[in-house]
């Protein structure tokens, strides 16, 4: 007598199923989130290419209406700063076309209603580069500035904290730079010189606007939904070799 065992029902691949499921959500989000980015960037980079053109405004109106909370970010703005060019400033690291060097961020009064002064970064000094501008708070010298308002970037978890009693800065916080400034109530933009404060000395290089901004959102949308599109076909695979074994 032949007695005939039988064979072990095959058991569904679910710890397979399940790590290949979050990780195609993890994917799928990656890719969404690029495709949220490319509309953002595109949004941007079309008011970039619109201020090309754009006269200068008057700084208060444009000021009053962010207060009343229009986005007034990437205006081009001027304004009277007397004294700008022999102002005190603080140094903000940066990196330019590569090199590091500092920006130079220095208070300007304006008369808005609700803001007393604004930060005006006054341009790019290089490494290579040991002299200042002179700083003498009493010289009111006429100076017309045209600049672009722009929000202070946020710092990110790689971006080392101000060390405000060393007078190193890495990140635009208007606040803090503005109370070691002396400057009052400062609106929370930052005004970037596009015509210099210190003509005369050609080491700072006013640069309100990166050359190029790069806009490569919609081909790393695509590597994502790739890498998704990759990953269930091989789970398909491996699912059809478990049902055919």
């Amino acid at each position: 007598m032949t007695i005939e065992v039988a064979a072990p029902a095959k058991r569904f691949p679910v710890g397979l199923t399940v790590s290949t499921a979050i990780a195609l959500a993890v994917l799928v989000a990656l890719g969404a989130w690029q495709l949220q980015r490319l509309a953002w960037k595109e949004g941007l980079l079309a008011r970039i290419a619109a201020l090309q053109a754009a006269p200068a405004r008057p700084i208060e109106p444009v000021l009053e209406r962010m207060a009343a909370g229009a986005d007034t970010g990437f205006t081009r703005v001027a304004v009277d700063c007397p004294g700008l060019g022999a102002a005190p400033f603080v140094e903000l690291y940066s990196v330019r076309d590569g090199g590091a060097g500092v920006r130079l961020m220095s208070a300007c009064k304006v008369s808005s209603a609700r803001y007393a002064s604004v930060l005006v970064d006054r341009g790019f000094v290089a490494d290579t580069v040991s002299a200042r501008p002179p700083v003498n708070p009493t010289d009111a010298t006429p100076l017309h500035l045209v600049g672009v308002l722009r929000a202070p970037d946020r710092p990110s978890f790689v971006t080392p904290k101000n060390d405000v009693a060393a007078n190193r800065w890495y990140s635009r916080d208007v606040p803090a730079m503005a109370k070691a400034l002396g400057a009052s109530a400062p609106a929370p933009l930052v005004l970037m010189a596009e015509t210099s404060s210190n003509p005369q000395w050609k080491a700072l290089d006013p640069a309100p606007l990166p050359s190029e901004i790069p806009n490569r959102h919609l081909e790393y949308a695509l590597t994502w939904f790739g890498l998704a599109a990759a990953l269930a076909c091989v789970y398909a695979a491996s699912l059809w070799k478990w049902w055919k074994a």
